[in-house]
């Protein structure tokens, strides 16, 4: 009953959304019967199909390249129309103040002599001057100059358009020009002189599917190796549908290189993507999961658990199994997907953690949103004695665009307080 009714939601939604860009795009900027209104009335009805389609299909079991068929145009078009309806929304305001300033020939026509005798003007003086016949009267019929209202209309929506394409240009660029190179010094307790500044490259959130493939990966892939890091932490939301559609379009982790090698940890898409067939794929391509367990490297413990949503699949993360009976002499690094998952790291004595799954937001102001949902939606916070360092992810989910949260490779470098 509930998913129904979300179900229901959302479509109510998507609906009064396309409504309301079909009342200021294409109502208020054509005339009725006209074929640029018809189009476009067509087109709101059409393109949240494609939105619709885009969700649905792959949740389908629907062959892959009829996936990719919907995903592209169905997830530009919804990014397209958050901006739109943020520009019109904008331009609500300016449509306000626009007409209710006078033209200027009706402030230039009023007497300055005696404002006390303002008279009001004829209708037809109003009317904008139509073609003259030979006799140098007004020609019969409407003026073919648009109203003032219409021009209006015309403008905001003409400006509106121009805005949302612009930002949703840019922020497709962002995504698919590979994610930039961040660097951060996190001071470690416990860490000895002998690990100061031992680099782990941390990537998040790449989201291969459908509109992400191999080609993105190799970005990802030569992003994290031209660090030359120590050591690389995958910490989940890795794909977006099954081994056997994505299969290739992961095969270029097989060359991340590392000194002490790639882990990985499961993010919530991973249980929509078959969780099970994912991590034996991982570690055929060399990157080594991390399912609530511990390796000790030179230095400091590495923990990984596994995402919170496995719980729902009898899959959760178990903390005492992935930290229980270490030396708490030693540092430690806990991977783990979702910033929320803090907490219990702080309960466990763990001195940084490193998550993704916020994506920074997104698509500004989603990042208002992943506020609200998350301690932390990107960068370097303490929480208590436990560290929390958030990446923004390096690829994009749904819409392939980033805006104000550029996806990004994080290299983490370790400092002993000795050194």
């Amino acid at each position: 009953m509930i998913f129904v009714l979300v179900i229901t939601a959302i479509f109510a939604l998507i609906g009064g959304v396309h409504w309301y860009l079909w009342r200021r795009l294409v109502r208020d900027t054509t005339t009725p019967g006209s074929g640029t209104r018809r189009t476009g009335t067509a087109l709101a009805v059409l393109l949240p199909l494609l939105i619709l389609g885009a969700f649905v299909v792959p949740r389908t079991g629907a062959p892959f390249p009829l996936q990719q068929l919907f995903a592209w145009p169905g997830y530009l078009w919804l990014a397209l129309v958050l901006y739109l309806t943020l520009a019109l929304l904008v331009g609500e305001v300016v449509r306000a103040v626009w007409l209710r300033v006078p033209p200027r020939a009706a402030v230039a026509a009023e007497p300055a002599e005696e404002p006390e005798a303002e008279a009001s003007p004829a209708p037809e003086a109003l009317a904008p001057e139509g073609p003259r016949d030979g006799e140098g009267s007004p020609s019969p019929g409407p003026s073919s100059a648009p109203s003032r209202r219409l021009f209006v209309a015309r403008s905001v929506a003409v400006g509106a358009s121009a805005a949302a394409a612009a930002t949703v240009g840019y922020g497709t660029y962002s995504v698919l020009s590979g994610p930039r190179v961040k660097r951060v010094t996190v001071p470690l307790a416990r860490l000895p002189r002998a690990a100061h500044g031992y680099r782990i490259a941390v990537v998040s959130d790449i989201h291969l599917g459908p509109i992400l493939g191999r080609a993105h990966t190799r970005r990802v892939v030569e992003a994290v190796n031209r660090t030359s890091p120590d050591l690389i932490a995958i910490v989940g939301d890795l794909v977006d549908g099954s081994v056997a559609d994505l299969g290739p379009a992961a095969e270029p982790l097989r060359t991340l290189s590392a000194r002490h090698g790639a882990y990985f940890v499961t993010g919530n898409h991973e249980y929509f993507s078959g969780v099970e067939e994912w991590v034996d794929h991982v570690r055929e391509l060399g990157v080594h999961p991390l399912r609530n367990a511990r390796v000790e490297l030179p230095g400091f413990d590495l923990a990984g658990v596994n995402d919170i949503s496995g719980e729902n699949h009898a899959d959760g993360p178990d903390y005492a199994r992935a930290l229980g009976d270490r030396d708490p002499a030693r540092a430690s690094v806990l991977l783990a997907h979702q910033p929320v998952m803090i907490h219990e790291a702080v309960r466990h004595g763990v001195g940084l953690q490193l998550s993704g799954h916020t994506h920074g937001g997104q698509l500004w102001p989603g990042n208002l949103i992943a506020a609200a949902a998350n301690p932390t939606v990107a960068g370097l916070d303490r929480y208590g004695d436990t560290q929390l360092y958030v990446t923004r992810g390096a690829g994009a989910w749904g819409p392939p665009v980033r805006v104000g949260a550029p996806p990004d490779v994080t290299v983490v470098q370790l400092a002993s307080r000795d050194a």
